[in-house]
């Protein structure tokens, strides 16, 4: 993704929008699968809910003028979930405050009434 974001900031047109994505597309339910699988948890923590007008099935991006100005994606999907994971394994210092409340003190704190 960083090299996209650079490639657009170097030969992109300003203004212009340049999605980055790869070839694969997956259903969101096979993407949750995949990330329990990668976590060693059960499918029974997924809470399926009520289909709603607009709701994504899956996400799939047209990356075509990326590529035109020489971007390809370099890692295919599974391994970059991989990957992902493996740094949420490894730097639970970024998101263990998010989780235990420490951040939604802090916010509370720097924005008060504006939770609302």
């Amino acid at each position: 993704m960083c090299a996209g974001i650079d490639i657009a900031l170097e030969r992109g047109e300003a203004g212009a929008v340049y999605n980055l994505g790869g070839p694969e597309e997956l259903p969101n339910i096979q993407v949750v699968k995949k990330i329990l699988e990668l976590t060693g948890r059960d499918e029974s923590l997924i809470a399926y809910v009520a289909d709603r007008l607009g709701h994504d099935r899956r996400y799939s991006l047209a990356s075509e003028r990326a590529k035109a100005l020489g971007w390809e994606p370099r890692v295919i999907f599974a391994e970059g979930l991989g990957r992902t994971v493996d740094w949420y394994r490894e730097n639970e210092w970024w998101w263990g405050p998010i989780r235990s409340g420490e951040y939604r003190e802090y916010y509370e704190r720097q924005y008060g009434r504006a939770l609302g």
